[in-house]
């Protein structure tokens, strides 16, 4: 349903009796709740459990989440698709490491370039992307993947060209060593600290992200997204509209890649190509399009299935073994990855949003019906 937000009827709304809605992440008693068990679970979470290689998964589903959350706002959101995110997630990880790594800056001042240059970019980019739609757009930007990963091989002197380079970006914020996490005596290994740091980043862009889709720019995407035509005739004007979403969506994106960067710890031009865009695409469809917590669902998903098909890969069918014909667990992974996007398109296309909501409906009690008390 299209979104009323011209400046006339935006005025109207204002004086009437009621109120817009207040900038909060949540709006139920249980959801702040729910808030409150996350903040506390990030931090109690990491400190409480020592298995470095499900932590480092769970790292790695954090800053996946990030970069969904940067595609959900242009694809979700404002209804533009593109697979060219992996581009701007690049430049985000070779920026962090250049400003933090090169210049020694500290983390608050590369973490933010990494989203600004992703956003500068963006920002050209877009009054030439967004003319076209659909299945255009989604081929120039995939072009656009193509000339970043080009253009990273041939400045080696930031990037290392072909071989990459090693990460040296500190992940520091005040006293605060995330890499190094010490409190008191305790000391703790890298992983939980970086847990503590991605998911924290996680939190925040949640919050974010549901401030903006309240605002009157975050209206408009949706109107635009819902009726291009109808959102123009009242008065929005779509081109400006999708360039912020274009803009907000690289911003987010380069932020994970400094993430992502300083996490790995060695880059490679190569690791974002075409496949790490499909995988965000899967992401925000599994997770659910125009959904909050979609791409948190879907980057843990998703992140599961290849460790779960590596646990698994004696007992499933096709998969290489030893020097057996077969399929590896990789390509098994992007085979499910694309059968649960058939899956999930043609069954439920809000996703695993739309489904722990179905349970939650039926597991709830049903509500009283409320009664009339006799006069």
């Amino acid at each position: 349903m299209a979104v009323d937000v011209s400046p006339g009827v935006a005025e109207k709304n204002s004086a009437s009796k009621h109120a817009a809605p207040k900038l909060r992440l949540v709006n139920s008693r249980a959801g702040r709740i729910g808030v409150a068990v996350f903040i506390v679970l990030i931090v109690a979470f990491p400190l409480n459990f020592g298995d470095t290689y499900w932590l480092g998964v769970l790292n790695s589903a954090g800053i996946a989440a990030i970069a969904a959350m940067g595609l959900n706002v242009l694809t979700g959101y404002a209804g533009q698709l593109s697979l060219g995110h992996a581009a701007f997630v690049s430049i985000g990880a070779f920026t962090a490491q250049y400003v933090g790594g090169q210049l020694g800056l500290p983390m608050i001042v590369w973490l933010p370039a990494a989203g600004i240059a992703a956003a500068v970019v963006g920002a050209a980019v877009a009054p030439f992307a967004l003319r076209l739609h659909g299945p255009y757009l989604a081929i120039v930007s995939l072009a656009l993947v193509a000339i970043v990963v080009w253009v990273a091989r041939n400045i080696p002197s930031i990037t290392g060209g072909n071989e990459g380079t090693f990460v040296t970006a500190e992940a520091t914020l005040g006293p605060i060593n995330f890499a190094e996490l010490s409190i008191g005596p305790l000391s703790f290994v890298r992983e939980q600290g970086m847990f503590i740091l991605i998911w924290s980043m996680v939190g925040l862009f949640l919050l974010l992200t549901a401030n903006v889709m309240r605002t009157r720019a975050g209206r408009a995407m949706q109107a635009v997204r819902d009726h291009d035509i109808a959102a123009e005739v009242l008065g929005v004007r779509m081109m400006r509209t999708q360039a912020n979403a274009f803009v907000l969506s690289t911003f987010i994106a380069g932020v994970a890649g400094g993430l992502l960067a300083v996490n790995l710890e060695y880059i490679r031009p190569d690791e974002f190509g075409v496949h790490l865009s499909v995988e965000y695409l899967a992401i925000i469809v599994i997770g659910g399009l125009a959904s909050l917590w979609g791409p948190v669902l879907g980057a843990l998903f998703v992140t599961m299935v290849p460790v779960i098909v590596d646990i698994f890969s004696d007992s499933l069918p096709f998969i290489q073994h030893g020097g057996t014909d077969g399929m590896s667990t990789t390509d098994m992974s992007l085979l499910l990855y694309g059968l649960l996007i058939v899956i999930f398109l043609l069954a439920e296309p809000k996703g695993l949003v739309a489904v722990i909501r179905r349970i939650r409906d039926r597991v709830r009690p049903p509500r009283k019906a409320a009664v009339n008390s006799p006069a």
